[in-house]
């Protein structure tokens, strides 16, 4: 089949049976089905919604035939016409008795091993030993329904062995065995077949809304996709725009600056010029009253000629290049400042998106150190100084000063976010449930540990592998959020405030269940006192439930 045709088959097909439409009918929200098929999806359902995209309406749609496509469909069955499946060709029973024609056969006769047709099968009917024969529906292996051993009819069915037997079976081999006739058994077993079968075809219409939900997936993933192809290329046009319009406002400065310059040096040449003729006449005065005999005139001029008409000092030439550098230096801030502002927006986003995967944590109790003190609704853990008497049990973490979430999960994404206002110090992050409770190991991804931590009042950083990635923050996050997706193996740490983004580990394969992990840190003699606390995600949150 070619791809156009199998296009145009898929478009032909209810999305329910997953065949060619039969008497197609369109729903408000415009996609289409077989009228039964809908009405049946309807008939097992509270509510009426499109098996597509699973919108719901508020009253039964009263459904007409969609006679353009019922006619684009008649055409496509007439030019692709239906192949009926071979009918399994059960081979025909003729009469042992007849001579000449053999005459189709209506029964077999166990008791005789013989198969007859209406006119041989006529004593059996009628003579009384004969009566007494087993008849079955003509079979041609007769030999199958009869013991092997004592050459009688199975009749019987033996639920201990689970085999067929026959009464001689019954009573030797099989003796005390639980044995019931076969036809009782075929119709306990003919029951279990329609239970199964009940189950096939449930296992069918879960697997075709199954489908259903993966093309649904598909369709919003795909719609999702194509949005935000357009939000990022609105982007990078806008942050394109803002560099080609700093670019030319920075050429068109410069350009002044440049003609400014000129002008300058053009007013400077001209007046140097100037002087430069009066030099002239003076030197040839100068050369003239050198060579004069009248000693009194002479002297009478002299000190007018040599007193200097010129007193002014031309400063040293040079370019000057710091006010471009300056100039570009403002271009490449307001960049970056336009730059930044952007980004923020983007970051500011993509957290409103994570937000909606917020989950409700609470500490847990049983894997705390024996040093923290949690608060009663189990939102809030700070280091205490005393070592509290607590029951010693395997999830408990003995050596480092930390707790985990209760609730652990395998799968999807979740988010959720920590007040960290007032601390030095703090680590924050998830931890797979198969962590070292009991030792000292570093809190990296190789360890199970996903991380980031303050220390010393601002010295951000990730616990990464192979090595620590030093984090430079614009400001000091008050409120941490924390995103991973299971499947994507990402964690993602966000500060809420700013909309800013502080680190993601990704590509992880994640393995086992997920905790929420903190860590207050050591209470440093009251420096780092103030607790961590678990605030609510300020977003209309999905509903999720840890597995």
């Amino acid at each position: 089949m070619s791809s156009s045709s199998s296009r145009l088959t898929e478009e032909l097909q209810c999305s329910i049976c997953l065949d060619v439409f039969t008497d197609p009918v369109s729903t408000p929200c415009g996609h289409n089905f077989c009228k039964t098929c809908l009405n049946k999806c309807w008939d097992n359902s509270q509510t009426c919604n499109c098996p597509y995209c699973k919108e719901t309406f508020k009253h039964k749609p009263d459904l007409k035939i969609n006679t353009t496509l019922r006619e684009l469909v008649d055409h496509y069955k007439k030019k692709n016409p239906e192949k009926k499946p071979e009918v399994l060709k059960i081979p025909e029973v003729v009469c042992d008795v007849c001579e000449e024609r053999k005459l189709k056969a209506l029964k077999s006769c166990l008791v005789c091993q013989s198969s007859y047709c209406e006119t041989h099968l006529e004593r059996h009917l009628r003579v009384a030993g004969l009566k007494k024969h087993k008849l079955i529906n003509p079979v041609s292996n007769l030999e199958d329904y009869i013991c092997q051993k004592h050459e009688r009819p199975l009749e019987l069915f033996c639920r201990d062995d689970q085999t067929c037997v026959c009464p001689m079976c019954d009573v030797t081999d099989h003796k005390n065995h639980n044995t019931v006739p076969i036809e009782e058994e075929s119709e306990e077993k003919k029951t279990q077949l329609m239970k199964t079968q009940k189950d096939v075809q449930q296992m069918i219409q879960d697997r075709i809304q199954k489908i259903q939900d993966v093309k649904h997936s598909a369709e919003v993933r795909k719609r999702n996709t194509e949005e935000e192809k357009a939000a990022r290329v609105e982007l990078f046009t806008d942050l394109i725009r803002s560099i080609e319009r700093c670019q030319t406002e920075l050429l068109e400065m410069m350009e002044e600056q440049q003609k400014a310059a000129e002008k300058q040096e053009e007013e400077l040449i001209e007046k140097l010029e100037q002087e430069i003729t009066e030099l002239k006449m003076r030197n040839t005065e100068l050369e003239q009253l050198s060579h004069t005999e009248d000693h009194l005139h002479l002297l009478q001029i002299y000190s007018s000629l040599c007193s200097s008409r010129i007193t002014r000092n031309w400063p040293e030439i040079s370019v000057k290049t710091d006010e471009s550098l300056e100039t570009l230096r403002r271009a490449l801030t307001q960049l970056q400042d336009t730059l930044q502002e952007k980004l923020t927006l983007t970051v500011s986003t993509d957290l409103k998106r994570m937000q909606q995967y917020a989950v409700d944590v609470t500490l847990d109790p049983d894997t705390a150190h024996h040093k923290l003190i949690l608060s009663d609704d189990g939102k809030q853990v700070r280091h205490g100084d005393i070592r509290q008497k607590l029951p010693d049990k395997p999830q408990r973490f003995d050596s480092s000063v930390c707790v985990l979430g209760k609730g652990g999960f395998s799968s999807g994404r979740f988010y959720f976010e920590v007040q960290v206002t007032g601390k030095t110090k703090w680590t924050l992050g998830v931890a797979r449930e198969s962590v070292d409770r009991n030792g000292s190991s570093t809190r990296t991804p190789s360890n199970g540990f996903w991380t980031v931590a303050l220390r010393n009042g601002n010295e951000y950083s990730a616990f990464a592998d192979p090595s620590d990635v030093s984090l430079s923050l614009r400001v000091k996050p008050q409120r941490v959020g924390v995103f991973v997706d299971y499947e994507e193996g990402l964690v993602s740490f966000y500060d809420v405030e700013s909309s800013s983004h502080i680190y993601s580990f990704t590509a992880q394969s994640f393995t086992g269940k997920l905790y929420p992990y903190f860590s207050p840190c050591l209470n440093d003699g009251g420096k780092n006192s103030t607790p961590l606390i678990i605030t609510p995600v300020r977003y209309n949150k999905l509903i999720y439930s840890p597995i």
